[in-house]
């Protein structure tokens, strides 16, 4: 699970012209729209491998190719199917260990299938799959390096844990469950089989303390936003605005099973842009 960039895994498998990020990111100037593409097949191409039912051993074999490939880039010897992002990370000086992070993030869930992490292990996960692929994209924005850093971390988990807590069902059907141990005992589930814990009816005593979370880093990361020019934070901030309108429709919903899907509405998704992408 990751972002759309920032989205789980299966939103990966659909065309990014239906996602939220395709509507952020089309409205960058053609070089920084090219190295956000980039970035975007890189995650999604791992992203699918880590997802993919194929034997685990094969994609842990696929997953240290791309580290080897990406090694390649770094080199001078890039292979082909990283050929086209020379001038990219050249130009916004892209670091490797972030698209390497990205790598470890998506291998979280391939030797076994994350199951109630303690909290370090998942904001490790978000972390990786998340805030650094929020690194990368925020040296294509433009951001000076200090914020740019800050911005990623806590836009990175906001998209994360609002991914966490829409998708419990969707995860539960994959064998994953990304609530937290700490949560899921306090509430008094001392399970971690996935289905179980997404019936049971305590869920939304473990969610309460993640919406808290997520809500935090978004206003955190909408302070750090307001302090630089608009045009620099334009993308970033369609994201975050797509995805604290996710966030809000469940929090209306609630989290007691079952639990219906929530789905931004088509004219909610054009006033953000509309709004977000004017200078």
């Amino acid at each position: 699970m990751t972002l759309e960039t920032a989205a789980t895994p299966t939103n990966y498998g659909t065309t990014a012209s239906g996602s939220s990020f395709y509507a952020a990111m089309r409205i960058l100037p053609r070089e920084q729209r090219e190295a956000m593409f980039q970035i975007y097949s890189f995650c999604r191409q791992v992203d699918d491998i880590a997802d993919s039912d194929g034997p685990r051993p094969e994609r842990l074999a696929a997953l240290q190719q791309w580290r080897d490939d990406i090694d390649a880039l770094y080199q001078g010897r890039p292979p082909a199917r990283l050929v086209d992002y020379v001038a990219s990370v050249k130009k916004f000086d892209l670091k490797r260990e972030d698209f390497l992070a990205v790598v470890d993030g998506m291998e979280m869930d391939v030797p076994q299938d994350i199951r109630a992490p303690d909290l370090a292990t998942l904001d490790l996960y978000c972390d990786r799959v998340a805030s650094a692929v929020g690194r990368l994209s925020v040296r294509v924005f433009g951001l000076p390096a200090d914020d740019g850093i800050l911005l990623a971390h806590h836009l990175g988990r906001a998209l994360q844990l609002t991914n966490i807590l829409r998708d419990i069902d969707e995860d539960a059907t994959l064998g994953r469950l990304y609530l937290p141990r700490e949560g899921l005992l306090e509430a008094g589930i001392t399970g971690n089989d996935p289905r179980q814990v997404a019936a049971d009816p305590r869920v939304p005593n473990v969610c309460a303390p993640l919406v808290a979370r997520a809500r935090e880093h978004f206003e955190k990361s909408d302070e750090i936003m307001a302090r630089h020019p608009r045009r620099v934070v334009r993308a970033p901030r369609i994201m975050s605005k797509y995805y604290g309108a996710i966030l809000q429709l469940l929090i209306a919903r609630g989290f007691s099973a079952p639990r219906a899907p929530v789905r931004v509405s088509k004219v909610t998704r054009l006033a953000i842009v509309f709004r977000y992408a004017l200078i």
